[in-house]
């Protein structure tokens, strides 16, 4: 329930009571004051969704905006309260543009406190990606203030405010930085105070695999999460939980990126930043695409979308923003098809009944890219083998594999890296070098999921292995 209060004048007042009682609105009047000679204030009760309907008949009447205030109201008992619950009870009716633009403002955060609540969020969202655990993730979401800012830069686009849009896209802007800078404080932290290893397999933690690149999936979440949004924000809905969807699309890249640059994962923290600022476009269009379609009839000048200049320059804007996330998605989703190849390809080996004694240590692999006139690509599979055993064809061996199956502009090496072993019977053993130890060590210590032996990936988690001392 919405209670109206507004200024009318000795001109219009009966205008505007008529069209109240024509509506079946029940109103008080009281005097405007000694300020306000030959003015009153005219108030009346009205359902929410109903609240455009009634300030659109008033403003028909000759009421100007000089003086309207719209409050919440719990409730109202009025001789036709009820008649008017049932009259919009099943009626969708957006706000209208001022009032739009007044919730949209109400969203809105200074910019200090905005980026600090996005910073603190992608920290947290940082440890549930390097722990690969969903619920920290979630956790994250909810309190990453992103929706406002998006929600403001679309509505100064479809009312033509562009000051509102300058402020809204640079908050965005602020935010993704900070978000950024937010993961590598704790990816820094992390890693340089030994809780993490240095040599950390990214792409084999589920939560951030999932992550390296632009897809459909992203570009639908990203859609579906912008066109809620708006829905939410031009009805009584509430904001909240639709907040934490597009939340949900971005905090986790941010903190891929971030991890990534602590890494030294170039390649995927160019994939996540594409990931980050498609959805984040996608979010926006799809925000202001449901805005236009629900007030492209409304009478209001959107001198954003009549703005030649402006048009042209949004229009080369998103061009090269789609262009640049083609390229960077191309060259991430290549990357990792090579890698899973590779390591599919180093497990078959190590199957073979000659080689079944070797275990994997790291695979690493330096990808030339989607420029055909880069170098070719390299793969160095460092592997644990007993101090006495010899494997003289084993590169020749996993060149074969490799090539067959990613083509022949390949190099491969292995280096060895030898153990002593000491049992009174099998299966005991007593002395084992650093390098020799399973990385499923460290996996439990930070409660890392294990994974799947049968995987062609298991064999990699070795890579994520610290050093310990022996």
């Amino acid at each position: 329930m919405r209670l109206v209060r507004a200024l009318v004048t000795e001109e219009n007042r009966e205008s505007v009571l008529e069209a109240l009682r024509e509506k079946d609105i029940d109103f008080v009047l009281t005097d405007g004051g000694e300020e306000s000679v030959g003015t009153s204030i005219v108030e009346f009760p009205v359902p929410t969704d109903g609240l455009g309907d009634a300030l659109d008949a008033v403003r028909d009447a000759g009421l100007r905006d000089e003086y309207i205030v719209i409050l919440s109201a719990e409730n109202a008992i009025t001789p036709h309260a009820e008649a008017l619950w049932d009259r919009y009870a099943t009626d969708y009716d957006p706000l209208r543009p001022p009032e739009l633009r007044s919730k949209a403002r109400d969203l809105s955060q200074d910019p200090a406190s905005y980026a600090a609540m996005i910073f603190l969020s992608a920290i947290i969202a940082a440890v549930g990606l390097l722990v690969d655990s969903t619920a920290i993730m979630i956790g994250s979401m909810v309190i990453a203030p992103l929706v406002g800012p998006a929600l403001t830069a679309a509505v100064g686009g479809i009312t033509g405010d562009r000051a509102m849009v300058v402020d809204s896209v640079r908050i965005q802007a602020l935010g993704l930085v900070a978000g950024v800078l937010g993961a590598i404080v704790l990816s820094a932290f992390l890693r340089y105070s030994g809780y993490m290893p240095t040599a950390l397999d990214l792409d084999a933690i589920g939560l951030i695999g999932a992550r390296m690149a632009p897809g459909l999936p992203s570009v639908l979440v990203g859609a579906a999460a912008g066109a809620a949004a708006a829905l939410a924000l031009t009805t009584k809905g509430s904001n909240t939980l639709v907040g934490v969807m597009i939340a949900a699309a971005l905090i986790p890249a941010a903190a891929v990126v971030g991890i990534a640059i602590v890494w030294g994962e170039s390649l995927i923290a160019l994939g996540s930043a594409a990931l980050l600022v498609s959805t984040m476009a996608v979010v926006n269009l799809s925000l202001y695409a449901t805005l236009w379609i629900l007030y492209r009839s409304r009478e209001f000048e959107p001198a954003l979308l009549g703005d030649q200049t402006t048009t042209r320059a949004g229009i080369l804007t998103v061009g090269l923003v789609v262009l640049a996330v083609a390229i960077a998605g191309a060259g991430t989703y290549q990357q990792a098809i090579f890698r899973y190849e590779v390591a599919n390809e180093v497990e078959a080996v190590l199957d073979e009944p000659e080689y079944e004694s070797l275990s994997v240590v790291s695979i690493r692999t330096q990808y030339g890219g989607i420029d055909p006139f880069t170098e070719a690509e390299t793969v160095t599979v460092t592997l644990a083998k007993s101090a006495n055993a010899s494997y003289p064809r084993l590169s020749a061996r996993l060149y074969e594999r490799i090539a067959a199956a990613t083509g022949p502009d390949v190099t491969v090496g292995v280096q060895f890296s030898s153990y002593q072993r000491t049992s009174s019977q099998e299966g005991n053993s007593a002395a084992r070098s650093s390098q020799g130890r399973s990385a499923l060590d460290w996996a439990k210590r930070v409660d890392l999921p294990t994974v799947d032996s049968r995987s062609p990936l298991s064999k990699r988690t070795v890579s994520s292995a610290p050093s310990y001392p022996s």
